[in-house]
């Protein structure tokens, strides 16, 4: 079997192994795969890895032994699903790894606003500490986490654990979801998650009813003390809206490691707006993350070869 790998650097910049993988058959890993070599590298693969390239009709037209597609994320939407029907095309991917970085992340950004560390350290490496006349000083106002009330929009794997994590915090936890559960304490409509939390941290799928859902019109339902926190999908938010609501400080904060569009263009109406905190979509990124991910890479590829395929999509 040729086993081909797109844009490898993503998943794996060096400190993970793509051996495993040879036990299949021969492997060619591309860090990086741009969009006019995508045919010719994989062509008369067998199977492929891929995290973010596009694959189209016009693709598996002139791949023709191509049988499976590994996406290496749990996204799929750069795979044209119904191209790869027509084509036999098997294609897989990777539900729930990240549970725990995402989790963790989004209570980084909490912490982050709660305390203002970064701030604070800063002040001292600077020296301003060496000339307080106090014991202490705070640059910002700073706020417990303990009886704030936080909106959880989405209650898949993350969101649930994050609902885990804020009762830990002593928060007071509420869902907005379109599946309810029997486990959820308080669920309440997207609404009154909006008016009535503190946080409201998204966790939801990015479809046709739920891009750009927070906008104008939903901000303006948000407290103005409230922070806003998305490690979904950058296009669940309209960024100009965001942005604007930030400048009118109609709300406290905004918090993403997603964007609309990425790596982030530089026209991108967030960049170096006030109370605002981004990442570069590295809440993945952990390696123990990233390894739980190769590992159900690996599975996938073998349960396809073994004729018995697993978290297919396609």
């Amino acid at each position: 079997m040729k086993i081909v790998i797109l844009d490898g650097n993503a998943l794996n910049p060096g400190d993970l192994s793509w051996k495993p993988l040879e036990q299949f058959g021969t492997v060619t890993v591309y860090p990086r795969t741009s969009p006019e070599d995508v045919a010719v590298r994989i062509g008369d693969s067998d199977a492929i890895l891929l995290n973010k390239i596009n694959i189209t009709e016009e693709i598996l037209e002139l791949c023709p032994n191509l049988k499976y597609i590994g996406v290496q994320a749990t996204g799929y939407n750069v795979i044209d699903l119904d191209a790869c029907r027509r084509h036999n095309v098997t294609v897989t991917n990777v539900p729930s790894y990240s549970t725990a970085g995402v989790a963790q992340l989004v209570f980084a950004f909490i912490s982050e606003f709660a305390c203002h560390v970064k701030l604070h350290s800063d002040t001292v490496m600077n020296g301003e500490w060496t000339k307080a006349k106090d014991f202490c000083y705070w640059k910002t106002p700073l706020m417990e986490t303990d009886g704030k009330t936080i909106g959880i929009f989405g209650y898949g794997s993350i969101g649930s654990r994050v609902a885990k994590i804020a009762e830990a915090y002593g928060m007071n936890v509420q869902v907005c979801t379109r599946t309810p559960k029997p486990e959820i304490k308080n669920p309440v409509d997207f609404e009154t998650l909006l008016k009535t939390s503190d946080i409201v941290t998204l966790h939801a799928p990015l479809t046709p009813q739920t891009k750009e859902i927070i906008n104008e019109k939903t901000l303006s339902l948000m407290k103005k003390n409230a922070i806003l926190i998305n490690t979904a999908r950058g296009a669940l938010v309209d960024e100009h809206a965001v942005r604007k609501a930030l400048d009118e400080k109609a709300i406290s904060g905004y918090a993403a490691d997603v964007v609309t569009t990425e790596p982030m263009t530089t026209d991108n109406p967030l960049l170096n707006a006030p109370n605002c905190l981004i990442t570069p979509h590295i809440a993945w990124a952990a390696v123990e993350t990233r390894q739980r991910l190769l590992s159900v890479v690996i599975n996938n590829l073998k349960a396809f070869i073994d004729g018995n395929p697993q978290n297919v999509v396609s």
